[in-house]
């Protein structure tokens, strides 16, 4: 599947996606240029993402009282 098709598919931006890729959560690979998401690299974020390993715990603001 395209990188874009992804984006698009599962409502994230291109720029998340370019951080994901960077951080290498989300592998890809490179056909004539174009990026691609495979079957395994998807099935692997996935189990990655249930399995917690991509959360963070939620910053609570100051107080400014």
């Amino acid at each position: 599947m395209s990188l874009a098709k992804f984006c698009q598919e599962s409502g994230i931006s291109d720029v998340t996606a370019w951080r994901w890729r960077r951080r290498g959560w989300l592998v890809t690979v490179n056909i004539c240029g174009r990026q691609y998401v495979t079957d395994r690299g998807l099935a692997e974020f996935m189990r990655r993402a249930e399995a917690g390993e991509f959360a963070k715990k939620p910053k609570v603001p100051n107080n400014r009282g």
